[in-house]
């Protein structure tokens, strides 16, 4: 999707704040549009979806910020995980013994509406190995420091574009533990200081250290990210 402002971090934040019932789900919703634009799901707004889903058994949703090579937070099938790495994110609904991926993509109509509109799709069982919150703030900060040695030795042009996910909403929803909004704050400030860098007048070596540093920072940035929208669901 490569969205100025990615729905899945805040539907999965805003959504499992609703489904362990801290916040309605008109608030929900109200929260995630705010930053989303109106969200539908085939024909159906995102609001009715959503409740008729719980209806089915929705119990949690899950968030991926997979990209290439990396398919963080999938489980397949590959249509989904294909998918949902084009998008660079997918919301992952759990239902029970069984599973659905949402993707967003813009929906464009005309000169003055602009939303998203969410694809669904069969996806497998939610990732076991996926790191526990506490597991994702030692990595998040261990990569921040050893990418802050690597670019210091590495001297070049300041100017660059914004990584992918420099415009992640960081704010969780009410009902998350306090260390999840931190880790939640600081990888999304992280987020937006991934920079590519002008290359011109580095090195091959230099654009090759810079590089390794900032894909392990991104690696990082998603994983803890990822872990923080799952952490109201984890034991205190």
């Amino acid at each position: 999707m490569r969205a100025e402002s990615p729905i899945s971090p805040p539907l999965v934040a805003w959504g499992n704040a609703w489904l362990s019932g801290h916040v309605g789900l008109d608030e929900a919703i109200d929260q995630v549009e705010k930053l989303s634009g109106p969200a539908v799901v085939g024909s159906l707004p995102l609001r009715r979806y959503l409740a008729e889903l719980r209806v089915d058994g929705l119990g949690e949703l899950r968030l991926a910020l997979p990209a290439p090579g990396d398919p963080l937070g999938l489980s397949g099938p590959p249509a989904f995980n294909a998918a949902a790495v084009e998008a660079g994110e997918a919301v992952i609904a759990v239902l029970g013994d069984r599973a659905l991926g949402l993707v967003p993509s813009p929906d464009l109509r005309g000169s003055s509406y602009s939303g998203v509109l969410l694809a669904v799709h069969e996806s497998g069982p939610p990732r076991a190995d996926l790191p526990s919150l506490a597991e994702a703030e030692r990595e998040l900060t261990a990569s921040m420091r050893a990418a802050t040695e690597a670019l210091a030795e590495v001297s070049g042009p300041p100017q660059g574009h914004p990584g992918r996910l420099d415009r992640v909403n960081s704010a969780l929803a009410p009902g998350y533990p306090p260390r999840a909004h931190r880790v939640s704050a600081l990888a999304s400030r992280l987020s937006a200081a991934l920079l590519v860098a002008d290359d011109r007048g580095l090195t091959a070596t230099q654009i090759a250290t810079r590089s390794v540093a900032l894909r392990a920072l991104d690696s990082a940035v998603r994983r803890a990210l990822v872990s923080a929208h799952h952490a109201i669901f984890e034991p205190l």
